[in-house]
């Protein structure tokens, strides 16, 4: 028992020095220790409050048209996305880049890539594409698209139906002795004669089958066949004029007004010999129709001259309009387009229509779906018209052409 006691005594020290510190009277540390604890407390919160509020981002994201806004932290967009389980694949559109800093109250843009199925005047192609919509697509063709006809709605999201285009395009059609350069966004060659009312008899025939898809620098030659009489539809050629614009960057043509065949009726006198004929000649003609002259529009604005004060909106709008692939010529478009419909002024409101803003929505609200403020701000409302003009055109340059033809866009 005498070991065991001794043993215990020689314990008692070590189990006071592993206890807890010495905290003197009342269980509490000295002044000058607590000023020194506090002190770290202080420090630390400081720092950890400052820390969550530097990798604190809340911003606008858009996933193939979704949008919402998210909390998120990181230093680049990648990590902000991450941080939500939006991993964008190598082939898709990240709007800022992935591997940029983090915006703060900013906006992503994320476009899955896709492969999708274009019918372009017959030619059916399949390749990935980040576009959303069928509008999108068309503008990344650049200005092969300007005026196309598609089978859906420009606004239309792109699903696993191909999409079919009929581009604006030039038919030759060698019809009655003349040469017809046809301008037509029609699909084929029977669309394209009806078009311009050039009629076919019985016995006519073409050199293309008329079910054959109409395309750029065609030749359709119609061959007018026999059928014994002696008075005879004709088509009379229209003329082509081109005049210069200044309205219309370099490299760019509208036609401003199109140009349609005419018609005329020619009686002729036709002598026979053995019952071939060897002798026709011209007894009566008349125009029933008279042509339609073309006018084209020539541009020949030199796009470097453009000049766009900081801070402006038309400085907004290149940027967005950049943002979309569109370079200085579909902004020159733009610029026509907004200074004829609003001379860029965000209040700008017709009194007869109630069009306003930059873009003159019908009616103004519609601008809600790009912000709250679209009232006041001008970057909603260039948002708002870059998607309604891409949606419905497809590029400015469209845009604009439509309006010189008809007034409005």
């Amino acid at each position: 028992m005498a070991g065991t006691n001794a043993s215990r005594r020689r314990e008692e020290p070590r189990r006071r020095r592993a206890s807890a510190p010495y905290v003197g009277r009342r269980g509490r540390l000295p002044a000058a220790a607590r000023a020194g604890v506090q002190a770290l407390v202080v420090v630390a919160l400081a720092v950890g409050a400052y820390g969550v509020v530097d990798a604190h981002a809340q911003i606008t994201v858009d996933v193939d048209g979704q949008v919402r806004t998210l909390d998120g932290y990181g230093d680049t967009v990648g990590d902000v996305l991450a941080f939500h389980g939006i991993h964008p694949g190598p082939d898709d559109l990240v709007q800022p880049a992935v591997n940029a800093a983090a915006p703060d109250h900013g906006e992503v843009v994320v476009r899955s890539s896709k492969d999708v199925t274009l019918e372009i005047d017959g030619e059916t192609l399949t390749f990935p594409t980040t576009a959303h919509t069928v509008g999108e697509l068309l503008a990344a063709l650049g200005p092969r698209a300007d005026g196309a006809v598609t089978t859906a709605s420009r606004s239309a999201p792109l699903g696993r139906e191909p999409v079919r285009v009929s581009t604006l395009k030039t038919v030759n059609v060698a019809v009655d002795g003349s040469v017809l350069p046809l301008r037509t966004t029609q699909a084929t060659v029977r669309d394209v004669l009806a078009e311009v009312g050039i009629s076919l008899g019985k016995h006519d025939r073409t050199s293309v089958p008329l079910g054959a898809a109409a395309v750029d620098g065609m030749v359709v030659v119609v061959n007018r066949g026999s059928s014994g009489a002696d008075i005879v539809t004709e088509v009379v050629p229209f003329e082509t004029e081109r005049v210069e614009s200044d309205q219309l960057p370099v490299g760019h043509e509208v036609v401003q007004t199109r140009g349609v065949p005419g018609e005329r009726v020619t009686t002729y006198q036709v002598r026979t010999l053995d019952g071939a004929e060897v002798e026709r000649t011209v007894v009566d003609r008349s125009v029933t129709t008279e042509p339609v002259t073309e006018v084209v529009l020539v541009g020949t604005l030199d796009v470097s001259d453009i000049q766009v004060d900081p801070g402006s909106a038309k400085a907004v709008a290149r940027a967005l309009a950049a943002e979309r692939g569109w370079g200085d010529d579909q902004f020159s478009c733009l610029d026509s387009l907004w200074t004829k419909e609003s001379n860029w002024r965000w209040n700008a409101q017709n009194a007869s229509s109630g069009a306003y803003g930059i873009p003159q929505a019908l009616p103004g609200s519609k601008m809600a779906s790009a912000g709250s403020d679209w009232r006041t701000n001008p970057s909603t409302q260039i948002t708002w018209g870059l998607g309604y003009i891409s949606g419905r055109y497809g590029t400015p340059c469209a845009a604009w052409n439509h309006s010189m033809s008809v007034g409005w866009y």
